[in-house]
């Protein structure tokens, strides 16, 4: 039977931990994706607020499902040293917070540039090499489709994955981000990649206003991903991401309503699978 296991973007609800922690255990999740806390993005948290956050995550019996990183949400003509710094930081919040999961990205083009010619290779460098890194220290990197970013495609998803081939790189799949990019994420996406997915974002979008909705009010065709995973037996996390008041950059908003309002959604479209899937 799959399992899936509930994990949600806590800083959607509040900057606070505590309130986004609150909001969580109501609804009854009780896995986090570390992507920010008290208005400070997860790479810049100094030792002491990761030891705060620790703390309140053991007191309230939460986990951390991913480290929620911006790494590769930068411009591929810039010195490699940057990402490889933030991925030093990534392993270390990993290890600091019991998980073995770090989201990246890949690369956005230089300004005024634009074809992906001539930047292919150095992403496909760039990208094993911080698998070399991962594989050392025990972290599985999770990279996650994204709007202008080298992996906004399927076929470039895939093109990375087929170039670096190291177990420590496994595939995000967020159907709402192919939707933005006018890919079908079923029909299109699915097929080339979901032996490789290891995770989900769970959001939906539309092709027609191109506005981010709760799962399955969308064309991402959330039941079908749902039915795909329960086929393949997945063992693994849905997060859920919603952006409903507000898509940004780096991250969105939703705040409490709005997280309610995207978990009520998921869990429906789960109940109504024809095969069960275990959710936790």
């Amino acid at each position: 039977m799959a399992q899936f296991i509930l994990s949600a973007f806590g800083d959607e609800i509040d900057n606070d931990l505590s309130k986004q922690l609150d909001a969580l255990a109501e609804l009854d999740i009780h896995h986090l994706e570390l992507r920010g806390v008290w208005g400070v993005n997860v790479l810049d948290l100094d030792d002491t607020q990761v030891k705060q956050v620790k703390h309140m995550l053991d007191a309230r019996g939460f986990r951390v499902s991913a480290i929620g990183s911006p790494i590769g949400k930068s411009f591929i003509d810039q010195p490699r040293e940057y990402e490889l710094q933030r991925l030093e930081r990534a392993i270390q919040l990993a290890h600091a917070l019991e998980t073995p999961r770090v989201r990246v990205f890949s690369f956005y083009k230089p300004e005024g540039v634009s074809s992906w010619a001539g930047y292919r290779q150095e992403i496909l460098d760039r990208i094993g090499q911080w698998t070399v890194r991962a594989e050392k220290a025990g972290i599985t990197l999770l990279h996650e489709n994204e709007r202008d970013i080298y992996g906004d495609i399927p076929e470039r998803c895939l093109d990375i994955h087929h170039a670096v081939t190291s177990p420590a790189l496994r595939n995000v799949f967020d159907p709402a981000n192919y939707v933005l990019c006018s890919v079908k994420p079923m029909a299109e996406a699915w097929p080339l990649l979901g032996e490789l997915t290891q995770h989900v974002h769970v959001k939906d979008a539309t092709f027609s206003d191109q506005s981010v909705r709760p799962a399955g009010e969308g064309d991402g065709d959330v039941p079908s991903l749902l039915q795909a995973l329960v086929d393949q037996n997945y063992h693994g996390f849905l997060t859920l991401e919603p952006h409903l008041i507000f898509a940004g950059q780096y991250g969105g908003i939703s705040g409490p309503d709005g997280m309610h309002m995207a978990a009520m959604a998921l869990r429906k479209l789960i109940a109504q699978l024809p095969k069960q899937a275990e959710v936790r």
